[in-house]
């Protein structure tokens, strides 16, 4: 049976999948990692990962696919640029350190996971879709054609680096206002005037009715609002993916969100974009990945 490994390589966890040509998940396997892990470590557990899927297969994968945070290499076989996180990634040539015999293709994993969501997850059938990851940071990525968007050098879809406020702090992009600085779990506690470091206990308050937590989740979905409706401007794209440990926010978040998007939006004819949840949770970097060495 021809199938393909995907590998999502996080700073404390890495998926892997195993998954036919249809999309059906054969096999998965987790392994531990570490953000200032060397190369070596990497690999050997990467390697390890990919070799148990293989044996519980009885044959070898027709491709292997990474995905990892930063910005890919032109070539496909390495992270070429990573923002001061997991170093040893940077520059490890893949179909190297895993002495491949077949296709081995990086990419990022905000492009991974929506190459899933666009495959068999929420966005199954859109040719043009974007997808927003609500984290920590907010990463991105869009869907033109069918086909996914990379830009010149890798850095399309970086939807958490647009400007919301010329006037805000910088991100880490150096963006002023970003919708980054606007919504990622990291500038919590500077929104909230240090009373929440955790979005989810944010959330949990606002539902509880605390006025002053639901005037900062409140302010915060607006933003995203305001982004989405500018990236539609942008892009117009048939659907809005929202995915990231903030979505598991579910109705609190998506809500509010519709309401401020039925002001914001601009809908010529009545046309509207679909904003849903993403469908494939934290398997679907790997998905992705395997899905990029399977070709068009």
């Amino acid at each position: 049976m021809a199938y393909r490994i995907g590998v999502d390589l996080g700073g404390t966890n890495i998926k892997a999948v195993a998954v036919d040509l249809d999309g059906t998940v054969l096999g998965r396997a987790r392994g531990q990692s570490r953000d200032d892990a060397a190369a070596a470590a990497w690999v050997e557990t990467v390697g390890a990962l990919v070799a148990r899927l293989q044996d519980e297969r009885g044959a070898r994968a027709a491709g292997i696919g990474v995905a990892a945070p930063g910005l890919a290499a032109a070539d496909g076989r390495s992270v070429a640029n990573l923002r001061s996180r997991m170093a040893g990634l940077q520059g490890l040539d893949w179909s190297d350190a895993l002495g491949a015999s077949v296709p081995v293709r990086v990419l990022n994993d905000a492009h991974a996971a929506l190459l899933a969501e666009a495959w068999i997850g929420a966005a199954a059938g859109a040719r043009e879709a974007v997808l927003l990851t609500l984290g920590t940071g907010v990463g991105g990525a869009s869907l033109s054609g069918g086909r996914l968007v990379v830009g010149a050098h890798g850095k399309a879809g970086h939807w958490g680096h647009i400007t919301l406020d010329a006037d805000g702090p910088p991100s880490v992009a150096g963006m002023p206002g970003s919708l980054e600085d606007a919504m990622g779990g990291a500038t919590l506690a500077a929104r909230s005037g240090g009373r929440f470091h955790d979005t989810r206990q944010l959330v949990e308050a606002h539902r509880a009715g605390d006025a002053e937590a639901s005037a900062v989740w409140l302010r915060s979905v607006h933003r995203l609002a305001c982004a989405i409706a500018s990236i539609v401007n942008g892009v117009d794209p048939e659907v809005v993916v929202v995915g990231g440990g903030i979505a598991a926010a579910g109705p609190a978040l998506f809500e509010p969100l519709e309401k401020f998007l039925d002001r914001l939006e601009w809908r010529p004819s009545g046309l509207r974009v679909r904003v849903v949840p993403a469908a494939l949770g934290d398997l679907a970097g790997a998905i992705g990945a395997a899905r990029q060495v399977m070709g068009p």
